[in-house]
Parts: structure tokens; C-alpha cells; sequence
């Protein structure tokens, strides 16, 4: 290899891992929180082992309360997000359920496993609800590309339901217990937010 070649090789390698480290740099993470202080465009927030971290929001970043909810706020139409244990019956039985806010309609939309062990994930539009013994019975329906999908979920009445409200920054007071979504870590270590879920009423995000 002639001494021109060994200097082209060798400078595509240090390109690539100048890209590599800037990627690294700036992957996108998820993280919870609670608002220490506000610095002007700047908020602090105390993560857990991860100490202060520096957070400011993106353009046009969105922000959402998480309030309590129950039953009755699930209704047909609504577009929901449920986190179940599978049963033998082929229904699931929901764990958690989440009212999305109009606005995020189709987030996430599907059916596919959770992070739990053993557990799915179905964000669905609401097509029917009715009482049953074990507890509320939802017909939901939802579209993966081009195919479409039904389940039944059975809510319990010990399953968590919390609703996202369309907010802003002001809820991002000290104190407030948050979560970020598809943040972005910058080279200087300040994590840039496009969404943050603000739990009310004392409820963890």
C-alpha cells in the first residue's frame, strides 16, 4: 500500500469515528425526573443516579399533564394505550390504561410487546365498552401498516388509569415530577426535550 493510500485509510478512519462519537453523543433518550430549578430557558432536573441533568425543550416541544382517571373516561372513541398481561382467552387484562390526548392520536398505534416480561402493548381507538363480572370489557381496533387488528381488553378495578392533558411549560415547575420522551443528548450533556409528561396531583409521570 503506497504511503498516499495508508493516509486516505487512515483519515476515513478517524472520520468515522469523529461520526460515531457525535451520534453517540446525541442519541436519543428517555428519562425520569423531578424539577429541581428553573434557569431561564433551562430547567434542572434530579434523575435519579444520574444526578442534576440539564434539560431545554425543542421547537415546538410538546408538553402533557398525566392526571388520574377512571373507568368512566373511557369512552368510544377515545384512543387509548394499554399495557395487559395476555390471557388463555386470547383477551388482556389491562394493567395500566392511558387516555391519549386528541392530539396524539395514532401514537404508537398497534399491538406488540411491552417492556414488561410477558406483557403486550395495544394503542387502539375505543370501538365499544360494556360491564362484565371481571370487570370493564373495551373492543379496541387498530391499524399496523396496512393491516388492521382487534382485541378485547378486560380492565380490573385495580388496573391504573391516567389520562394525558395537552399543557405547556408552565407546568414545569419545581417539585414537579416529570417524564421526558425522544430527548436527544447533546455534546455538552444537556438533553434536549421534544416531549415531556408533568405528573399531577403527586402522580409519577
Amino acid at each position: 500500500m503506497t504511503r498516499q493510500a495508508v493516509k486516505f485509510v487512515l483519515g476515513a478512519a478517524c472520520a468515522v469515528t469523529v461520526v460515531s462519537a457525535a451520534v453517540a453523543q446525541q442519541q436519543n433518550v428517555r428519562m425520569r425526573g423531578t424539577v429541581e430549578r428553573v434557569d431561564g430557558s433551562t430547567y434542572v432536573v434530579r434523575a435519579g443516579e444520574a444526578g442534576d441533568v440539564k434539560v431545554t425543550l425543542a421547537e415546538k416541544a410538546g408538553v402533557f399533564g398525566v392526571a388520574k382517571a377512571t373507568l368512566a373516561d373511557i369512552k368510544p372513541g377515545a384512543f387509548i394505550g394499554v399495557g395487559a398481561d395476555p390471557q388463555p382467552d386470547g383477551s388482556q387484562k389491562a394493567i395500566q390504561v392511558t387516555i391519549f390526548a386528541e392530539s396524539q392520536r395514532g401514537t404508537g398505534e398497534g399491538h406488540r410487546a411491552w417492556d414488561r416480561p410477558n406483557t403486550t402493548m395495544t394503542n387502539a381507538t375505543v370501538e365499544t365498552t360494556a360491564g362484565a363480572v371481571e370487570g370493564q370489557t373495551l373492543t379496541v381496533k387498530y391499524k399496523m401498516g396496512d393491516r388492521t387488528g382487534e382485541q378485547k381488553i378486560v380492565v380490573p378495578p385495580d388496573a391504573v388509569i391516567r389520562a394525558y392533558v395537552a399543557s405547556d411549560a408552565s407546568e414545569l415547575k419545581p417539585g414537579a415530577n416529570i417524564m421526558i420522551m425522544n430527548a436527544t443528548r447533546k455534546p455538552d450533556g444537556t438533553i434536549e426535550a421534544t416531549r415531556i409528561n408533568v405528573g399531577r396531583d403527586g402522580m409519577a409521570p
